[in-house]
């Protein structure tokens, strides 16, 4: 009997250290799931986060391509009306700069004007006015008059350009150290940031003064 009582003290004992172990395992179970669990919803946070911020970085990528492909379709429009109102002002000063050619009183004053401008501005020497062929011929029987009131005691011989030209005049030192050029091509050329001024006015509507282009 005493056996039997042992060995049924020795079963309670190990049955009692099997329950505990199985009630650790359990505990450890919950643990780890509730670890495994917390894990995975860190994780999901951080994935869902990390989709946002790339959504959101490729939408801003998009936003800034789109952006800048408006800013050069707008960039390349402007500049082909700023183009396109550029020609359309030396066009206009290029046949305002002819009529005057064919006012003999007109264009004549003018050449005068330039010639006494570039006169006060070349330092001293014996000049040379270059014009065209056909301006040569208008203004060598007046030549004397005109140098005489446009530089007066000063010596300027006058030649034909040695280039085709609208008109105008280029005046230079006998010895080439110096010149002013106002033939109508050279003060076109002067002028090309006033015309591109002219074209941005004409964007908003502002009419320019083509007169003031071609005397000023």
């Amino acid at each position: 009997m005493e056996a039997d009582a042992q060995v049924t003290q020795l079963e309670q004992a190990l049955l009692q250290q099997a329950e505990t172990l199985a009630r650790g395992e359990l505990q450890n179970a919950d643990s780890a799931r509730a670890r495994i669990l917390a894990e995975s919803a860190e994780k999901l946070r951080l994935a869902r986060e990390r989709e946002t911020l790339a959504a959101k970085v490729e939408a801003e990528r998009l936003v800034r391509r789109q952006t800048q492909a408006a800013e050069a379709r707008l960039a390349a429009e402007l500049d082909r009306v700023r183009w396109a109102l550029t020609e359309a002002a030396l066009a206009g000063v290029t046949s305002a700069f002819r009529a005057l050619v064919r006012d003999d009183a007109r264009y004549l004053a003018v050449l005068e004007s330039w010639l006494a401008a570039a006169a006060r501005a070349l330092p001293p020497g014996e000049l040379v006015a270059e014009v065209r062929a056909e301006d040569e011929k208008r203004l060598a029987p007046r030549w004397a008059e005109m140098t005489a009131r446009a530089a007066p005691g000063r010596t300027v011989a006058l030649q034909v350009l040695g280039h085709p030209s609208e008109g105008g005049v280029r005046v230079r030192l006998a010895d080439g150290r110096a010149q002013l050029d106002q033939t109508f091509e050279a003060r076109r050329a002067r002028l090309a940031d006033e015309l591109a001024r002219v074209a941005m006015e004409r964007l908003f509507a502002s009419a320019p003064d083509l007169d003031t282009l071609i005397h000023g």
